[in-house]
């Protein structure tokens, strides 16, 4: 088995079999790439099956002295223990060398979080007297209410809009589908978009099922929803970083704080791992700790 029918192979896997971006996939034979890269430079010559779990230590150890970041390392990592998976899986090896290599620790960076009054103030920001303030405010109370990434803001579809189920069908990374509640206030601004602002834009062709469009009749563009954001920030006079994943960030904090179940947030924000969600248990108890500071009379 050589470096090359083994990575073809391993990109068909994540293409076909785990549905992965095309992003997702370069990213993933990059770090193969790169661990190839280190046998060549070290004049190594050795088969992706012989590879030992010291060879893989001494790589770690090579990228740490070229200076890479946590982040990096542990990208590299992973990408490492997913190729050896998948050699596992097709029976081309016996164990992975890559089962025992540690993740750096890595800081944890909890993102940042507007107050429920703070979405009042950017929203209330937009000049509604405008088709344009029209359909922004149905794309805000969208991303708020229903928690989702600006791809899938700018993506969705009006067939996907279940108004009678008050539920909207959102395809995810990797493809994958899942259903989000749509609450009231979000509807709301969808249905007076769809109904009074949208039917008097040009719809360009293919564009015929995307909800928000921008003036030409195109679907928006994830820089556009992010430029629209920073306007309002500005309008409102709000002084804390604000982008379209801020909006998410609240939405599953406020459901944390407001006692939901972490199993169905992370079902709501489409995460594949329950760790993920977790983060937003830390912001909970962030938001605990400054309440008793703030407010307990033994403080």
């Amino acid at each position: 088995m050589d470096w090359h029918s083994s990575i073809k192979g391993f990109k068909g896997y994540l293409r076909l079999e785990k549905s992965l971006s095309e992003n997702s996939v370069e990213a993933y034979l990059h770090d193969i790439a790169n661990l190839q890269r280190f046998f060549e430079i070290k004049e190594i010559k050795v088969s992706p099956e012989n590879v030992t779990f010291k060879q893989l230590q001494e790589f770690i150890m090579y990228i740490i002295g070229l200076g890479i970041g946590p982040r990096s390392q542990a990208r590299m990592i992973s990408g490492i223990r997913a190729f050896y998976k998948y050699l596992l899986m097709e029976d081309l090896i016996k164990q992975s060398p890559a089962e025992l290599l540690e993740l750096p620790r890595l800081p944890q960076k909890l993102p940042e979080v507007l107050s429920i009054e703070e979405i009042d103030i950017l929203v209330n920001a937009i000049h509604m007297s405008t088709p344009e303030g029209q359909r922004n405010k149905a794309m805000l109370e969208t991303l708020y209410c229903c928690g989702l990434r600006v791809t899938e803001l700018v993506t969705l579809k009006i067939s996907d809009i279940i108004f009678e189920e008050e539920f909207i069908r959102v395809i995810g990374k990797g493809n994958k589908q899942r259903l989000v509640p749509l609450g009231a206030s979000a509807a709301k601004y969808i249905k007076i978009y769809l109904d009074e602002i949208r039917p008097h834009v040009p719809v360009q062709k293919e564009m015929e099922d995307i909800v928000f469009l921008n003036r030409r009749g195109r679907m928006l563009t994830r820089v556009m929803v992010f430029t629209i954001i920073q306007q309002l920030k500005q309008k409102a006079g709000l002084q804390k970083h604000i982008s379209p994943h801020t909006f998410r960030h609240s939405f599953a904090t406020h459901l944390v704080e407001g006692g939901a179940d972490l199993r169905a947030v992370q079902e709501m924000l489409g995460h594949e791992s329950i760790t993920t969600t977790e983060i937003y248990t830390h912001i909970d108890r962030e938001y605990l700790r400054d309440a008793i500071l703030r407010f307990h009379p033994r403080k």
